[in-house]
């Protein structure tokens, strides 16, 4: 990977990518450096644009680096005066990329704490955002996990109707099932099917699904009945290095309201919107950013009245590593994300409309940037709601 990263450097005039954690702070740099634990010392890696990376570690901490190869230079440090000395020997008047962000436009980048920017620049450094390498080299998916990421979205998606059914099913034989029940359900088929998810999977009926992040409970059980409208948002990944699938699936418990179906037809169309804008644009070979596909969903969902229960970004990036990734996200609304989509990164389509009290409605499908097409996952995307 380095000749490859050192490439980039060199086209975006970089000197060289410094890498900055301290006690997990920076995920993307522990990533990158094969960190495993918490580093509770502060650590840097400059990576120039020739030559052999050299990482300045603490003289109590050495377990951290066990990845680093043994040709590269590992410097030691104990006390203050010693780092700030290595770190501008290092990086003295160059001008370096690090995980930052100007006025913390794009926060999922901007790991670096306001105190460490000072003490680089205060080498003489010139400090850029990392934001394009991150996604060059971070967020990109191999084919291996590509082909990973769309066995895990078939079989979720065959689970999450799998769940509607059965919820369905027993609200016909007279014993319907809880929210909290149904999640169990969907985590019983996900370790069937060997996979894994680090929480959840969200199952919400009716007013539970208006809160984007609700969690169902045992301890506060929602029975699933006649006239609800049920949300299934459930997420995973094949064991030993998947790379996550994320989905969402509406229904009806018996025959929808015209507003429920006014509500999906506009979060259907509002994602078709966003896969419509991405689709044509890498076909064409033309720029794209996820901003743009964030306004594109955005606008169908202020044109049928409920832009104001529009309340996040259109998706999240999912990188070879993380379920809400560092790399473009598909959002003009939270943030301000002007990165390209280039081939080989992933992320989420999902938007929705949330009334308080009410219902919520949300779809999501998952896409990834091929070369020259876009890939949408799973390969049946929901189309109309399901009625059971």
């Amino acid at each position: 990977m380095l000749p490859r990263l050192q490439r980039l450097l060199a086209d975006a005039d970089l000197d060289g990518w410094l890498l900055y954690d301290f006690r997990g702070t920076n995920a993307i740099a522990q990533g990158l450096l094969g960190f495993e634990g918490m580093v509770t010392r502060r650590i840097f890696a400059f990576i120039p644009r020739a030559g052999t990376p050299i990482g300045i570690a603490h003289a109590i901490e050495p377990n951290p680096w066990a990845r680093w190869p043994r040709e590269w230079p590992l410097r030691t440090y104990s006390g203050w005066r010693a780092l700030e000395a290595e770190l501008a020997s290092l990086v003295a008047g160059k001008r370096v990329a690090m995980e930052y962000s100007p006025g913390d436009a794009i926060p999922y980048l901007d790991r670096i704490p306001a105190g460490v920017l000072e003490m680089v620049r205060a080498t003489g450094a010139t400090v850029v955002s990392s934001g394009n390498l991150v996604s060059e080299v971070y967020a990109t998916w191999t084919p291996a996990q590509r082909a990973s990421h769309e066995r895990a979205a078939e079989a979720i998606a065959v689970i999450a109707r799998d769940a509607i059914n059965h919820a369905g099913a027993m609200i016909a034989a007279g014993t319907p099932a809880a929210e909290h029940e149904l999640q169990q359900r969907i985590l019983d088929a996900f370790a069937r099917a060997e996979l894994e998810t680090d929480h959840g999977p969200d199952v919400a009926a009716s007013e539970n699904a208006a809160n984007p992040h609700y969690a169902p409970s045992a301890a506060a059980p929602r029975i699933v009945v006649r006239g609800d409208v049920l949300l299934v948002d459930l997420w995973a990944r094949e064991l030993r290095g998947g790379v996550y699938a994320d989905q969402t699936w509406m229904a009806s418990m018996g025959a929808p309201s015209d507003k429920v179906v006014h509500v999906w037809e506009a979060v259907r169309d509002a994602r078709d919107a966003a896969l419509t804008l991405l689709r044509d644009r890498i076909a064409a070979g033309q720029p794209v950013r996820g901003g743009e596909a964030d306004d594109a969903a955005r606008a169908v969902i202020v044109e049928r009245g409920y832009g104001p229960q529009f309340w996040h970004r259109t998706g999240h990036s999912i990188d070879s590593r993380e379920l809400h990734g560092s790399g473009p996200q598909i959002d003009n609304l939270e943030s301000r994300d002007d990165r390209l989509l280039i081939p080989g990164v992933g992320f989420s389509i999902e938007p929705g409309v949330y009334i308080p009290g009410e219902l919520g409605v949300r779809s999501e499908v998952n896409a990834f940037v091929g070369e020259d097409a876009l890939l949408i996952t799973p390969t049946t995307p929901q189309r109309e709601l399901f009625v059971v």
